[in-house]
């Protein structure tokens, strides 16, 4: 028998290498290759190809009629929302978020809510007692739910329980990287671990028809720890974003193989679990008696839902020769630079001797490239410390030209706005308003500038 060869995998990002080194050569990571075994090559194996000796596939054609899957309902409106429209039999979820964010309290809510509408679920925990997932089902209330409950990390054990009997309609591992496969060897959590523990429960997932959802621990930089071929390996990838110091969280679809990317489901966390908030933008906006210079409110796209964020600004002068300080929360810093060199060259305003710091309330982090108008309007006022109009939103593209552009899916932004009260907008030249909001044309920076001046 010829003897296992040795390996060095990195457990950043799953490369492969001859010998230990102090830092993978391809991410960079550092300390992060252990030693791996994997079978030889025998000289019988290099000789035998693989184009004979399988079996014979079932080819069909692209327009073959069938009869598409029913989506089941997790019990959530804003999960099933992030999901599409629902779980889909057989397909593989992946839920990641940092640690205390509410995961496992927003699985097992789902697992006992499905279970008391008649659904059979299954719950494997792989990090906690099946003693401290009943005292959590207890406060939250779902002590009764006929969810089967079992503690396991070998996935051996898992799938001969559950194929000793009918497959339930949802499979909830909690979590991934504390599966074990004993085909291989390593500890649990090494890349090799979670890719076979999370290929045979997939594998299952498809033959079964059954759904599975598995948690993933994060990294400190807020991505999915293990191989990103996880990530490729299952149907949809969430991930449960959120700030301990407030209520809510908000859970983001990254990848869906079934409905579209970038839909969230928005929950806030109460004594007794997480609970849906059917109108999000009510937690983003503060409550302000008048206008205040600096704070802007911005008509923000996630998927197809339309939320109202406030994005506030402050810019202290400095005396001569300090350096000048750049702080962003919850948008992208290198934006930022490249709208105040915009105001700088186009429309004439000086930052380069201010603090300049921006803030999306709430805590939540805006992606969506039309809060450049916002965040403009935002520096334009509070540079000048001229407020803009309490009943006024903001939305549009800047190019490096100066030029304002319009934001996608204007018509929903606007409907959003005018339902909780707001009638006024800037926005790009050529926006239509809608019903009692008016637009207020800007088609640069510079006008931009103007505009706020003249409301003094």
């Amino acid at each position: 028998m010829a003897r296992p060869q040795l390996k060095f995998v990195c457990q950043e990002c799953g490369s492969a290498q001859s010998k230990w080194m102090g830092q993978c050569p391809d991410c960079g990571a550092w300390n992060s290759l252990q030693q791996e075994a994997v079978a030889a090559a025998t000289p019988f194996a290099q000789k035998h190809g693989l184009k004979a000796g399988g079996r014979l596939l079932d080819l069909q054609a692209l327009d073959a009629r069938i009869e598409l899957p029913r989506r089941l309902s997790t019990g959530f409106g804003e999960l099933d929302r992030a999901l599409g429209g629902g779980l889909v039999p057989g397909s593989a979820v992946l839920i990641g978020g940092d640690p205390g964010i509410g995961k496992s309290t927003l699985l097992l809510q789902t697992a006992g809510r499905m279970a008391r509408s008649g659904q059979a679920v299954t719950y494997i925990s792989g990090e906690e007692a099946a003693d401290q997932v009943r005292l959590r089902a207890l406060r939250l209330g779902l002590a009764d739910a006929p969810v089967k409950l079992a503690a396991a990390t070998s996935v051996r054990d898992i799938l001969t329980t559950l194929g000793a009997g009918p497959p339930p309609a949802l499979l909830v591992i909690d979590s991934i990287q504390t599966m074990h496969s004993d085909q291989l060897e390593g500890a649990p959590g090494t890349v090799s671990q979670v890719r076979a523990a999370s290929l045979e429960l997939i594998g299952w997932a498809k033959e079964s028809g059954a759904a599975v959802i598995l948690v993933g621990h994060v990294t400190k930089d807020g991505q999915i720890a293990g191989p990103r071929v996880l990530e490729h390996m299952v149907d949809a990838v969430l991930y449960f974003e959120g700030d301990g110091r407030h209520q809510y969280r908000v859970l983001r679809a990254v990848k869906n193989r079934f409905g579209g990317t970038d839909e969230i489901g928005v929950f806030a966390m109460e004594a007794d679990g997480l609970a849906e908030v059917p109108n999000p933008s009510s937690l983003f906006l503060t409550e302000r008696d008048k206008a205040v210079a600096g704070a802007v409110v911005f008509p923000a796209l996630e998927g197809t839902r339309p939320v109202l964020v406030e994005l506030q600004a402050l810019t202290v002068r400095l005396p001569s020769g300090a350096t000048p300080r750049r702080a962003v929360v919850g948008w992208d810093g290198s934006r930022l630079a490249m709208l105040l060199a915009v105001l700088e060259a186009r429309a004439g305003l000086a930052f380069g001797g201010s603090e300049v710091y921006l803030n999306v309330a709430g805590g939540l982090r805006v992606v969506d490239p039309a809060a450049d108008l916002a965040v403009a309007a935002a520096l334009v006022s509070a540079q000048l410390d001229v407020p803009v109009p309490a009943d006024m939103v903001a939305f549009g593209e800047i190019a490096l030209s100066g030029e304002v552009r319009g934001g996608a899916h204007a018509a929903l932004r606007l409907k959003e706005a005018e339902k909780l009260g707001f009638r006024r907008a800037i926005a790009a030249d050529g926006t239509k308003g809608l019903g009692r909001l008016a637009i207020t044309p800007v088609k640069t920076v510079r006008a931009l500038v103007d505009r706020i001046r003249a409301s003094a």
